[in-house]
């Protein structure tokens, strides 16, 4: 009996990379969401498979797919949330797009293409960024030997007397000193700034079309005289001070580098969150009219997902590692609605669980950032203290289930309407309320709801 080769290590894998187990990733996700186990469970696995796939030889590497996964859940259950968060902890470029907005080669509109096109500017953005930072320390330097030579000019002329070289380099030496204390921060200089000020032109395009449409506003921008054109300004010091700093900054990078590095990323651990893909799916019983439009959008997705090639401005860009989360609520079509080609490049589906009360209030007292966090530090700058009690809490996560039930299901989503709703009139006059404090309790809850929570059709609309 044959048993299969165990493949070596490859020892090169960058040893920097963010490496979480899919332990401490479904971890770092239950701090923002609530529930949805089994949803976190399989992104975590799917990130950590990448991780595993760049470690492997490589000759193998190029044959190990990444597996797509489909997140099957009503608006409101954290369907978007768990794939941004996902893509904030791994640090990988993300974009998120609406499968309804593309429309089949052909016709005007946005082409599938322009999904990945979005993903790599997204990348080159956040590795300049980087390049930014790590050269920054050396353009602080710069640009402030900028600012002294604005604020104490250099002679026009070399003086003959060495005492007066002397005492310009003292006087210098105190301004710098000042500078970096902080004591000019009061003052506003007069600065010339580099200023990319492109034409007014927009290209209309069809499909496939986009990129041309990009290259050329580039190409008109320098022909026009838009690149590298400075003007004068007056700004306090401080801002001139970081102006200075990203002018530097982009100077010392290497734009080659950060391009090359921005493709690599794209390829490699880009996610694109494919929302609303149930919209595109064909209905049943349908074949005639919008439905082939729709079909024929999953036909133009389906190469983008299994591997093709996409040429943008910074480089051709290879789709066959990166991640795609596709998500949709599926109400009125199925998953096996869609081509079936197209399912089989996604083979993990996750049903996400629907939001009761119980959840509802978990979300309100969980996630580090929960609302009644988010409405008591608003407030909290007009000088109103807000304090949520625990029945309070439970009779805002009641009110919410039982409007879910009554009017369409939004899911967490309608926490937002019932906040918005309860503290209306506290919001409007927090100016006049400084340094009060409201305690939002269960009685005070039903009071603040209570017309609209009599009246079912007001409720219907409003909540």
């Amino acid at each position: 009996m044959s048993t299969l080769p165990v493949p070596r290590l490859d020892k090169e894998a960058d040893p920097s990379e963010k490496a979480f187990t899919p332990r401490e990733t479904v971890s770092e996700l239950d701090r923002y969401i609530v529930g949805q186990t089994q949803a976190k469970r399989a992104v975590a696995v799917a990130l950590r498979n990448r991780w595993r796939r760049r470690r492997v030889p490589e000759e193998l590497r190029d044959e190990i797919a990444p597996k797509n996964i489909i997140l099957i859940g009503s608006t409101g259950v954290g369907k978007t949330e768990i794939a941004r968060r996902l893509a904030k902890l791994a640090q990988a470029p993300f974009v998120k797009v609406e499968a309804s907005k593309f429309t089949e080669v052909g016709y005007v509109g946005r082409d599938v293409d322009s999904m990945i096109r979005d993903l790599v500017e997204i990348s080159v953005q956040m590795v300049r960024e980087e390049e930014k930072e790590r050269v920054r320390v050396q353009a602080e330097t710069v640009a402030e030997e900028r600012l002294l030579d604005i604020l104490l000019p250099r002679p026009p002329y070399e003086q003959a007397a060495t005492e007066d070289e002397d005492s310009h380099d003292r006087s210098r030496e105190r301004l710098r000193k000042m500078l970096r204390d902080g004591k000019l921060d009061g003052r506003d200089i007069e600065i010339e700034a580099e200023e990319k000020n492109f034409p007014m032109m927009q290209v209309f395009s069809n499909s496939g079309m986009e990129e041309m449409g990009l290259n050329l506003q580039d190409m008109m921008g320098q022909v026009m005289g838009g690149h590298r054109k400075t003007r004068q300004r007056r700004v306090p010091v401080p801002e001139a001070r970081e102006i200075f700093t990203q002018e530097e900054a982009a100077k010392l990078i290497d734009q080659d580098h950060v391009n090359k590095e921005a493709l690599r990323r794209a390829e490699n651990t880009g996610i694109v969150f494919l929302d609303e893909i149930d919209k595109i799916a064909r209905r049943e019983g349908g074949g005639q009219g919008p439905d082939v439009s729709r079909e024929g959008v999953q036909r133009d997705i389906l190469p983008v997902v299994e591997g093709s090639t996409v040429t943008t401005k910074y480089g051709i860009v290879k789709t066959d590692h990166i991640l795609f989360i596709a998500a949709g609520a599926f109400h009125v079509s199925k998953v096996s609605d869609l081509i079936p080609e197209l399912q089989g490049r996604f083979p993990i589906r996750v049903e996400l669980d629907s939001l009761g009360e119980e959840e509802l209030l978990r979300i309100l007292v969980e996630p580090q950032n929960s609302l009644p966090i988010q409405y008591r530090a608003l407030l909290a700058t007009e000088g109103v203290t807000l304090d949520f009690t625990d029945d309070g809490l439970a009779e805002l996560a009641r009110v919410a289930a039982e409007a879910n039930l009554k009017a369409e299901n939004i899911g967490a989503r309608r926490l937002h309407t019932v906040f918005e709703r309860l503290l209306d009139d506290i919001s409007f006059h927090a100016p006049e309320r400084s340094g009060a404090t409201v305690t939002v309790d269960a009685p005070f809850v039903r009071e603040a709801l209570r017309d609209t929570l009599q009246s079912e059709d007001l409720a219907r609309y409003i909540l």
